[in-house]
């Protein structure tokens, strides 16, 4: 499902911009996104705290289990590579912080080469518009104190700080939320 297009010009040429929803055979994709949107954080966590996230976000397991209990939308650039991903995990499957009665945001990314040019944005407007789709009264996601441009973004949409979580990858975390 092709959701919108977009032409942006990134150096000398226009890339335009698919947005769809993605599925299980996007799933080596997601793997190679996560690896290089979340590489730049690398310096600001301890050896061992980086090779804990570098497990998670290149494990098959981690996206196949989100892929099949959520929706996960996708900006492509000229149908080939994934700059940009956002899930969308409705609600019924509690976490340890997430209640059974909300629906949250997991793992919004986009390729560094990317950034600043709304697609981080989009992404989050299409979860947030398929949950008031979906009859979800409540949103939900969590983000650290060095994730600070998502920070930013989030508060954008309004969502607010619900309380400090318990601490991950030797930081601080702050659970978040937004009443649609």
């Amino acid at each position: 499902m092709v959701v919108m297009d977009r032409h942006y010009a990134l150096g000398r040429s226009i890339m335009n911009i698919t947005y769809r929803q993605g599925t299980m055979g996007d799933l080596q994709g997601l793997k190679g996104l996560a690896i290089k949107s979340w590489s730049p954080y690398q310096t600001q966590l301890t050896d061992s705290n980086w090779r804990s996230l570098q497990e998670t976000v290149s494990n098959d397991a981690t996206f196949e289990r989100l892929l099949e209990q959520s929706t996960c939308f996708l900006g492509i650039v000229d149908n080939d590579p994934i700059v940009g991903m956002a899930f969308l995990v409705p609600n019924g499957n509690p976490t340890d912080l997430y209640l059974k009665e909300w629906c949250y945001i997991r793992f919004v990314s986009v390729d560094p080469a990317f950034e600043g040019q709304g697609i981080g944005r989009t992404l989050i407007s299409m979860c947030i518009d398929k949950a008031k789709e979906s009859g979800e009264t409540t949103i939900a996601l969590h983000t650290s104190e060095f994730m600070e441009k998502a920070r930013h973004l989030y508060e954008s949409f309004g969502f607010k700080i619900l309380r400090e979580i318990e601490q991950r990858l030797g930081k601080r975390y702050g659970l978040y939320k937004l009443d649609l």
